[in-house]
């Protein structure tokens, strides 16, 4: 598995936890946002609004291609059902 660049906040309670234990936490956060942070997970939990075409479209397809556009289109958003 390719080692994640990004930065992590751990807070732990208790203070006599060792360095290496510390690293192991983190490591298997990576582990579990490595496999929850997908594509396919994304989409389930997102919509793409489109204001000028007055649409809202619940479909991969149209989710992916909204976020892939790099100079987005105005007006179309997608935003998490949360």
């Amino acid at each position: 598995m390719k080692r994640p660049n990004r930065d992590l906040l751990v807070l732990v309670k208790k203070r006599s936890m060792t360095d290496e234990a510390i690293e192991r936490e983190v490591e298997l956060i990576n582990r579990l946002l490595f496999a929850v942070e997908t594509i396919d997970n994304l989409c389930v939990c997102c919509e793409c609004i489109d204001l000028d075409k007055r649409r809202i479209s619940h479909t991969r397809k149209q989710i992916v291609q909204s976020l892939r556009e790099k100079p987005s289109k105005p007006f179309v958003f997608v935003l998490n059902l949360n």
